[in-house]
This record gives structure tokens, C-alpha cells and sequence, in this order.
């Protein structure tokens, strides 16, 4: 056996088999910005930690110690065990001595397998043979993928691959004939429509114009008046205000059953329910009556106060206009207190009343149903229209009876059957075009009557009733109407150019 050299035996510098002899300590110069940066300031000795306490070496003297190195980096960077005298060594080309060269990593730039950046590819091999028989010639090229391999990865069978093309040939035939189809049967004008709709549903908030017809709808009837062996009849609206089936109409709606019994008068209800009505009272003068159905827990008509309209306030009519059933219309007040002159057909007397005006659509059947304020409540019982055409269409000019006054009729109506007028005892006209002072003048006085026993004269002109103003005789008629009988109020008339004052205690008709 041949002894083989030991690496420790020789300390002494000298170059060894099999490594490098101990190079010189190298002192590289200290940089002077460097040192004024990072070295210690002037006067100082020793670590900057103030906190680290020297431990002093035998001669007294003390010692910076570092602090004791990790247990994981000194297992990992230390000697190994049993090379004690072994040392870093420097290689000779740092250290500026010439030594062996070493093999350097590769020898040819265009060696694909020994240059990292070189790409990956699939081909031949990646170094050309130095033969002189394989020179100029073409290498063969590697093995290339197939479709299934590349696209499946050679996880489809040939045949489920064959099966999926023939259906996917399928699908296509049979969405080619459906589209010949259309195209072959359709036109330019035909095809199908993209509707747009709404999603929601229309609000109908409380208060609205839906809400109110909805609510008052069921509180007005259409009423049918229809004599013996006749085939059609009269027809109007009315109200029902009272939960034992009194309903409030116009007198003119049910004029004819008022002297002839056998005259029939049918209610009919928004829900279809149809009952026969009898005559409670008429009032001619008011042109106002009631009527009674025998219904079990009707809807009742909410009354207001039509004293507390504005002229502006939005109004709705509701009624049958020309047969129409529940029927709404929506306006304003047009204007209030406005006298009115009505009627006076087949030989009836003229109806003279103060009316609500309003531009709601009011037409022929309208009559004795419901005019209603903005919160469902009645405020009037629509009378009467003014019409410019022949046929009495409505022109927006629509009249109501107010419901203060309607009321107020229908219960003396519904205890007594009756009515009972004050009545001043006069004729009187309106004073004509010209004349000096406006209003009612007097044509001829009853004699022992309110105004006789007052001292009206013939020719004295009327100017004021109470809080009335008096303009023509229709303010007058409606001026007296609205007190009681047997009340005084102060009468303001001219005489021969002077204005007086009488005191009159109303009458009755």
C-alpha cells in the first residue's frame, strides 16, 4: 500500500498535490470617506454598545468579546471535525500570482446544452456529429405530436374522437336547415317582435284620482226611470248618503215617477246588483229628491263642507253620463255662488239655485251624482251643464248644486217628504241695460205679504238680502232661499235715487 501524502503535515506555505499553500494577509487601504462615515469617532475606544461590559484577560486587561455565535451558523459554516490547522485559502489569480488555469464551464459559445440561455425545442440532436460522412447531409427530425395527442393529451380513443366529430357534423346539418327554414318562410315584413315592458305596476299612491273613484265608486247609482210598457225610460245618478238606502238625486232625474205610481224607478250598483227605488220626497223649487232602495250595508257617500271651497280646488264628477256607469271626470271649482237659471221644460217652472261652476266633463245622465273634493268627500250634486251645441254636449261649463244646501233639503225631505221655502212676497226682474243702479227690481208686491208689511214698493230696485249682494232676480230668488222662514233680515233697496234700508220677516210658500 502507497502511502498517500498528508494534507496537515505541512504548514509551512509550500504547494501541496492537491491544494494551495497559505497566501499572505491581504490589507486592502482603508477608503479616507469611508472611514469618516463608518469608523469610530475621535477618542473613542472599544464597541459603541455602552451597555457591554468587557470581560478582562488575564493580564488585567480587558476585552472586546463579540457575542457567541448562532448554533445553526456555526454547525453549517465551521471546520469540519479534526481540520483544526485547516485554512481559507485564496485563489491565485486573487491574490495576483499565476497558477493553473481551471476548466472554464463550457469551451463552445454554441453548445446548446452546455449555454443557459439557450431555448428548448424539439428536433434533432442539439450537437452536430464531427463526421466527415454526416457533413452537408440533413439530420432526421425527432418525432412530432399528433391532433388527438396534442388537443386530449392521448386520453381520447381514437373512435370517441371519430363519434364526436360525426356529431358535432350533426349539429351543424340541423342548425343549417332550421335557419333555411326561417329564411324560406318569413319576409320582409314578418318576424319576430322585442316588446319592451314594464316591470312594475303603476302606483296608485292614496289621494290619487284611482284611489278616490275607487273609494267613492260603490257610494253612486245609476238610476232607471222607466214607465209602464215603455221600452226605455230616463236616466240620471244618484248618491247614497244615509246606511238605510236613502239616495240624493236631481228632481228632474225622477220627475216622471213623482205623480204616477206605476212609473218604475231602478237602482242600479257599480257591482252590477240592481233593486227597485221608491219616491221618499221631491222638491221642484231645488230641484233636489230622495229616493230608497232596500239594500243591506251599502257604501255611504262621505259628505264635506262645500262652504269650505276654493275657487282652483280640484274636483271629480262621478255619475252615468249618457248610460255610461260609474263614470269619472276630473276639473276645478270654475267658480262659486254662481246663480243659476235651469229647467222650465214640459211646462215645469224654472229652477233658480247658487251653483258650484266647474269645467269636469258633466253631460246628459251626470245628473244627481256625486261632484267630490280632493279627499273623496261630496261638496255638490252635479244639476246641470251649458252647452253650445245642439246635441248638449259638455262644453267644460258644468253646474252642482253645493252640498251644504243639498243636505240640508234632503233631510227635510226625508222627515217631512216636504220643503218648505222662505218667500218674500214680490215679482221681480232684473233691471235692464242702462239703469243707474244694478239689480232686482220690484214689479209687483203681495199684497199683505213680508214685503208689503216691510214697505216695498213697485219700482224699487233691490240691491242687497242680508250678506247677499243682489245683481238680477236670480240673485234675489237665491238670496231669500238661503235664510229660513219666519227669520228678519235687513233689505237694502233704491227708491227715487236714495238708498234704504227695510227690515223683512221672511214668509213661506
Amino acid at each position: 500500500m502507497t502511502d498517500q501524502p498528508n494534507a496537515n503535515s505541512d504548514q509551512s506555505g509550500a504547494v501541496g498535490t492537491d491544494r494551495l499553500g497559505p497566501r499572505p494577509l491581504e490589507r486592502p487601504a482603508v477608503d479616507q470617506q469611508e472611514a469618516a462615515v463608518f469608523g469610530r469617532p475621535r477618542g473613542v475606544e472599544g464597541a459603541f454598545d455602552k451597555l457591554y461590559t468587557p470581560v478582562p484577560n488575564g493580564n488585567g486587561q480587558k476585552l472586546n468579546l463579540a457575542p457567541p455565535t448562532p448554533e445553526s451558523l456555526a454547525e453549517a459554516f465551521s471546520r469540519p471535525p479534526g481540520a483544526e490547522g485547516v485554512r481559507l485559502q485564496r485563489p491565485l489569480e486573487a491574490a495576483g500570482e499565476n497558477g493553473a488555469a481551471e476548466d472554464p464551464l463550457w469551451t463552445d459559445t454554441n453548445d446548446p446544452w452546455r449555454d443557459p440561455a439557450s431555448g428548448a425545442v424539439l428536433g434533432g440532436p442539439a450537437v452536430v456529429p464531427e463526421d466527415d460522412e454526416t457533413e452537408g447531409q440533413k439530420l432526421p427530425s425527432g418525432a412530432r405530436l399528433s391532433l388527438p395527442e396534442v388537443l386530449f393529451g392521448r386520453r381520447v380513443q381514437p373512435k370517441a374522437l371519430a363519434m364526436l366529430g360525426v356529431v358535432a357534423l350533426l349539429i351543424g346539418a340541423v342548425g343549417g336547415l332550421v335557419g333555411w327554414w326561417v329564411a324560406d318562410t318569413g319576409s320582409a315584413l314578418t318576424g319576430s317582435a322585442t316588446i319592451s315592458e314594464a316591470e312594475a305596476a303603476k302606483e296608485r299612491p292614496p289621494g290619487s284620482l284611482a284611489d278616490i273613484a275607487r273609494r267613492v265608486s260603490p257610494a253612486v247609482v245609476s238610476l232607471e226611470v222607466v214607465k209602464p210598457g215603455a221600452d226605455s225610460g230616463e236616466q240620471g245618478s244618484g248618491v247614497v248618503i244615509d246606511p238605510q238606502g236613502y239616495v240624493l238625486t236631481n228632481e228632474h232625474v225622477v220627475s216622471s215617477a213623482v205623480g204616477d205610481a206605476a212609473t218604475k224607478i231602478t237602482a242600479v250598483f257599480n257591482d252590477g246588483t240592481r233593486t227597485e227605488a221608491k219616491i221618499v220626497g221631491a222638491d221642484q223649487k231645488t230641484d233636489l229628491a230622495v229616493v230608497k232602495v232596500n239594500v243591506t250595508n251599502p257604501v255611504v257617500m262621505q259628505i264635506g263642507k262645500s262652504s269650505d271651497l276654493q275657487v282652483g280646488d280640484a274636483v271629480i264628477a262621478v255619475g252615468s253620463p249618457l248610460a255610461l256607469q260609474n263614470s269619472i271626470t276630473s276639473g276645478i271649482v270654475s267658480a262659486l255662488d254662481r246663480p243659476v237659471t235651469a229647467g222650465g221644460d214640459n211646462g215645469a217652472a224654472p229652477v233658480t239655485y247658487s251653483a258650484i261652476q266647474t269645467d269636469a266633463a258633466i253631460n246628459h245622465g251626470n245628473s244627481g251624482g256625486a261632484l267630490v273634493d280632493s279627499t273623496g268627500a261630496l261638496v255638490g250634486i252635479n244639476s246641470a251643464i251649458r252647452s253650445s251645441s245642439s246635441d248638449g254636449g259638455s262644453i267644460g261649463i258644468g253646474f252642482a248644486i253645493p252640498s251644504d244646501y243639498a243636505i240640508k233639503i234632503a233631510k227635510a225631505l226625508i222627515k217631512d217628504g216636504k220643503v218648505k221655502h222662505a218667500d218674500i212676497g214680490i215679482n221681480a226682474a232684473s233691471t235692464v241695460a242702462g239703469s243707474s243702479t244694478m239689480g232686482a227690481q220690484v214689479r209687483n208686491v203681495a199684497p199683505g205679504g213680508p214685503a208689503a208689511s216691510a214697505g216695498i214698493k213697485e219700482g224699487d230696485v233691490i240691491t242687497k238680502v242680508g250678506d247677499h249682494v243682489v245683481r238680477d232676480s236670480a240673485e234675489l230668488t237665491v238670496a231669500v232661499r238661503s235664510h229660513d222662514p219666519g227669520q228678519v233680515v235687513p233689505v237694502q233697496l233704491a227708491r227715487d235715487g236714495a238708498l234704504l234700508v227695510v227690515d223683512v220677516t221672511l214668509g213661506s210658500d
